[in-house]
C-alpha cells in the first residue's frame, strides 16, 4: 500500500516575513501571518492531521462530564511521533524558519505538537500562559496555532493580552477557573490591549510567545474548530529546575528526563533548520 506520505506536498520552502510581523511579535508577543499554507496544502494535510487526531484521541467522556479544561478542547499531542504523514507537517522547515525569524535566532527545536480540536458547544479556554508548564530557561519560545478550517470568533478564536509576556511567569496556576479569574483581574489592572482576529482562513497562523497571556471563547458554532499547533524553542535552551509538578511531568514527557541544566536536545526535540 502506498503511503499518503509519498504525495503530500513538501513544506520546506521558506517564506519571507514582513517587517511588520516581526515588529508586532517583538512588541506584542504575538502576530498573525496569513497563508502560511496554501489552500491546496491545507487540503492535503488536513485529512492527515484530523485522521491522526481521531486515531490517537483518548478523551471518551461526554462534554458535560468534563471539567473546565476538558470542555475547552480535545488535545492530542506529539502526532509527529506516531504518524509519518503528520511528521512531515510538524518538522517542516517553512514553519520552523518563521519561528526562528520571529524570535531572531538561527535555529529552533520542537518542544511538542498538539492538535487542539474545540467541539461544537465546547467551552472557553481560560486565560493562561503556556510556559507555566515548561522547565525551560529562555523566553525564546513560540507556539504556532493554525486552523485547518476557516474560523471566526464564534468558533473560539485565540485571544491575546498584548505585551503581557514581558514580565514572564505571573501566577503559579495551571489552566483552570481560578487562573481565569486571577489573569482576568491582572490583565485589566495592567490595561493590556486585548487582541484577536475576527476571521482566519485555513492555513493562516497566529504565533505567540510562551509567556503571552491568552485565552479563547467557546465554540458556539455547529462545526469542529480544528487547530494544529507546534511549540518551538530556540536551539541552545536548557532545562531548569521544576517550579511546579507540571514542569516535572513535562521534563519526563517531552524532554526525556535529560539532566537539569543540560541542553534541550533529546530525540523528542530535533533541530529543524
Amino acid at each position: 500500500m502506498i503511503s499518503a506520505f509519498t504525495y503530500l506536498p513538501g513544506l520546506d520552502d521558506l517564506k519571507k516575513l514582513s517587517a511588520e510581523n516581526i515588529q508586532e511579535f517583538l512588541e506584542k508577543g504575538h502576530t498573525l501571518i496569513k497563508n502560511v499554507l496554501s489552500e491546496e496544502e491545507v487540503k492535503a494535510y488536513r485529512p492527515v492531521i484530523v485522521g491522526a487526531a481521531e486515531r490517537y484521541n483518548t478523551e471518551k467522556r461526554k462534554l458535560e462530564e468534563r471539567d473546565t479544561y476538558g470542555k475547552a478542547f480535545l488535545q492530542i499531542m506529539n502526532l509527529w511521533r506516531v504518524d509519518a504523514d503528520s511528521k512531515k507537517f510538524v518538522t517542516a522547515k517553512r514553519m520552523a524558519k518563521i519561528a526562528a525569524d520571529l524570535m531572531g535566532v538561527d535555529n529552533v527545536r520542537i518542544y511538542h505538537d498538539q492538535a487542539l480540536f474545540k467541539e461544537p458547544g465546547g467551552g472557553p479556554t481560560p486565560w493562561h500562559q503556556d510556559q507555566y508548564y515548561w522547565p525551560i530557561d529562555t523566553h525564546n519560545t513560540v507556539t504556532m496555532w493554525m486552523p485547518l478550517v476557516d474560523i471566526d470568533v464564534d468558533m473560539g478564536m485565540l485571544t491575546f493580552a498584548s505585551g503581557s509576556y514581558i514580565n514572564g511567569a505571573v501566577f503559579n496556576h495551571e489552566i483552570s477557573d481560578e487562573s481565569e479569574t486571577l489573569f482576568d483581574d491582572y490583565v485589566k489592572e495592567k490595561q493590556f490591549e486585548i487582541s484577536r482576529a475576527n476571521t482566519m482562513k485555513a492555513g493562516d497562523a497566529t504565533w505567540h510567545r510562551g509567556f503571552t497571556i491568552h485565552n479563547a471563547p467557546g465554540n458556539n458554532s455547529d462545526q469542529m474548530r480544528e487547530v494544529m499547533t507546534i511549540i518551538y524553542v530556540a536551539d541552545g535552551a536548557r532545562i531548569t529546575p521544576y517550579k511546579n509538578e507540571w514542569q516535572k511531568n513535562d521534563h519526563h514527557k517531552w524532554l526525556m528526563g535529560k539532566p537539569i541544566g543540560g541542553l534541550i536536545d533529546s530525540e523528542l526535540n530535533p533541530k529543524l533548520l
